[in-house]
């Protein structure tokens, strides 16, 4: 659930301006889609674009219009069973792996229901007379569509990076190569503050802010590159079990996994595909697609490590970072102090804190104003499709 809000500082018209901004921003991702290509679920992770359009749209009248607009009728009675995602105190739900299976309502009708709920959320907000609970669900909605619309982008790349012609989608959501100079962030040991604080939006797995005891380390400046991946790749990385954690030597050799996600070997180079179609692979940018497995791999390699969750929060001043979502040592747990939010919203981060790694950063997907450094990203250890990347530690 969110942090309080003041209201003072989040007024009624800035929230409105951002709602209205996100919920064309989510369409405006889908845009040089076909509508054949709104539909299509190639793995029970990747959710039809459909989908993510509806659920994020379900979300807004669910918690807010339905408790909080007494004129305000549901659009369609079957559209909280179709999109709900993990909300058990919301009812009953199409199970995930089955999102690909619904070709009705078709793409028309779930654009139709967009703008019935967002018309409505106007309606509800342009009063001007909003209570400071409806502004918190607000803000905690457009937070949850914008994590779709990062969700949404990876979900098109693997539907578009899975058809046999390799479509171009366009020039967003690209990487750069990292333009600070190589070198490493030196970290004296000491007792260190870890957490969100001030009064802006955060999640609740952020909270509460608190101290831990850290060893002296060193972390890169700069993102893991393709050549350097590449290299690993030769030395026969994926073929030395010495390398990897047993889950992660298991799940390789089970998949017959060799390269990262969306890596191709033509004719005796390797390519990748990108939004701008299958292309040989720029050496300089940082390495993208790889799973936890291969990103410990990767640094076992390397006489290196990951860095924990905590490390890169009290370096993340000292390096830039955004481009890639990087793993983390860290199992994703509660803080100190974690309480969990009563109802549905409660479900919101709680419930996933088991088989999980933390993720710090940001991605070229992630929104503009949807990212800071004590954000912790959290996905499953095999997780290739995410915007992933890697920083390297050592300690000293």
């Amino acid at each position: 659930m969110a942090r309080e809000l003041k209201q003072q500082s989040l007024t009624i018209p800035i929230l409105l301006d951002r709602f209205k901004t996100c919920r064309m921003q989510t369409e405006k991702i889908c845009a040089p889609l076909q509508v054949e290509d709104y539909v299509p679920q190639p793995i029970a992770e990747v959710s039809p674009p459909k989908w993510h359009l509806a659920h994020s749209t379900w979300f807004f009248e669910q918690f807010l219009l339905i408790p909080f607009s007494g004129s305000y009728a549901v659009y369609d009675e079957d559209f909280a069973f179709l999109f709900n995602s993990y909300y058990n105190n919301a009812g009953d739900r199409v199970l995930r792996p089955n999102r690909g299976l619904m070709s009705r309502p078709p793409v028309s009708e779930v654009m139709a229901y967009r703008k019935y709920v967002t018309d409505a959320v106007l309606a509800l907000l342009e009063n001007g007379d909003a209570s400071k609970e409806i502004l918190e669900i607000l803000e905690l909605g457009i937070n949850h569509e914008q994590q779709h619309q990062e969700l949404l982008v990876y979900d098109i790349k693997y539907i578009l990076g899975n058809q046999p012609t390799f479509p171009k989608y366009g020039d967003d959501f690209t990487t750069k190569a990292e333009t600070k100079e190589a070198g490493w962030v030196e970290v004296t040991e000491g007792i260190k503050q870890i957490g969100f604080s001030g009064d802006e939006f955060s999640y609740d797995n952020e909270l509460g802010r608190h101290r831990v005891f850290l060893e002296p380390y060193s972390i890169s400046k700069i993102l893991v590159t393709n050549q350097e991946y590449m290299e690993f790749i030769a030395s026969g990385g994926y073929t030395d079990f010495n390398l990897w954690h047993s889950d992660g030597w298991d799940y390789i050799s089970k998949n017959e996994i060799k390269a990262p996600l969306y890596w191709h070997k033509v004719k005796g180079e390797w390519q990748n595909y990108t939004f701008n179609g299958l292309q040989a692979i720029n050496p300089d940018l940082p390495v993208q697609h790889v799973s936890f497995y291969e990103a410990f791999a990767f640094a076992e390699w390397k006489g290196m490590r990951l860095p924990t969750e905590f490390e890169w929060e009290v370096a993340a001043d000292q390096f830039s970072w955004g481009q890639l979502w990087e793993w983390t040592a860290s199992a994703y747990l509660p803080y100190p102090g974690f309480k969990k939010a009563p109802g549905a919203l409660g479900e919101y981060n709680g419930k996933f804190m088991v088989n999980q790694q933390v993720l710090r950063g940001a991605s070229v997907a992630t929104a503009k104003d949807h990212s800071r450094k004590t954000y912790r990203n959290f996905f499953a250890p095999p997780s290739q499709w995410i915007f992933s990347g890697i920083r390297l530690a050592q300690s000293l």
